[in-house]
């Protein structure tokens, strides 16, 4: 394969460096001529070059999708990218374990679930439930944590409840409901009543879903956030670090209110 400048970053279409691409959407227009053309004004406004509809097809009245190809001209720098994924190393389930034995000391309590209007529990599931997801165990089997799934279609504030009854290290929530972002709202809503019940500062609010980024969770209030790829083991690698983290943190500062 020929060395790639990671400076000036393409697509790759048929080969190196042409820039190709492959775009799909419907537009709300009747199949034809016209809603062709203004398929490929579409594209020409995105700042494509050499757009070509290959495909075009009425879904129903006044609806129509299309498939366009066309080829990049800008380039791109892979290397001034910043990683906005959660920076932390993972761990295996048995050395997460044993972390939390030498530096926690006692389970991890983390309460999860689908707020909101959201039915779609395999993420939570994967995450928590002990049969995990692809091989990997969800925090359930881990003798570091003690889960509570509460499944789908939870509140906001029931969920809340339920992390002050078990006094919870960690909430997790899963979205995977996203039309007219109703993610976006849910999870804003969720950090405006921990906040308000004064539990903020002691309790780790994670979140995970299809458009979760870690950019997304940290402008809406969260600790950190989980997208598509994320296995049990990188949340676990995550929750126990930060509690350890935490947990130093309070003796480190209850050491200097002694000493004051």
């Amino acid at each position: 394969m020929p060395e790639v400048d990671l400076t000036k970053v393409k697509p790759y279409g048929d080969h190196l460096g042409d820039g190709i691409i492959q775009l799909s959407f419907t537009l709300p227009v009747p199949d034809g001529p016209a809603a062709r053309k203004t398929a490929m004004e579409l594209a020409a406004k995105l700042g494509l070059d050499r757009a070509e509809v290959v495909h075009h097809q009425r879904l129903l009245d006044g609806y129509t999708h299309f498939l366009v190809y066309a080829h990049v001209v800008q380039t791109f720098d892979y290397t001034a990218q910043q990683i906005g994924d959660v920076d932390t190393e993972y761990m295996s389930e048995d050395e997460i374990d044993g972390f939390a034995a030498q530096h926690i000391g006692r389970p991890i309590v983390v309460v999860g679930a689908c707020t909101g209007s959201d039915t779609h529990s395999v993420g939570i599931d994967a995450m928590l439930d002990l049969k995990g997801f692809h091989g990997n165990r969800g925090l359930e089997g881990y003798r570091a944590f003690e889960a509570h799934n509460l499944g789908s279609q939870v509140p906001n504030g029931v969920l809340l409840a339920k992390a002050i009854e078990l006094d919870a290290d960690a909430i997790l929530v899963s979205q995977t409901v996203t039309q007219q972002d109703l993610h976006i709202h849910n999870l804003t809503e969720l950090v405006e009543i921990v906040e308000a019940e004064g539990r903020r500062s002691r309790t780790i609010l994670a979140c995970g879903g299809s458009r979760v980024s870690n950019e997304l969770a940290k402008e809406l209030g969260f600790d950190a956030g989980f997208s598509r790829g994320t296995y049990p083991h990188h949340l676990a690698s995550f929750l126990v670090r930060e509690v350890a983290a935490r947990l130093a943190q309070n003796d480190t500062s209850a050491q200097r209110g002694v000493a004051a």
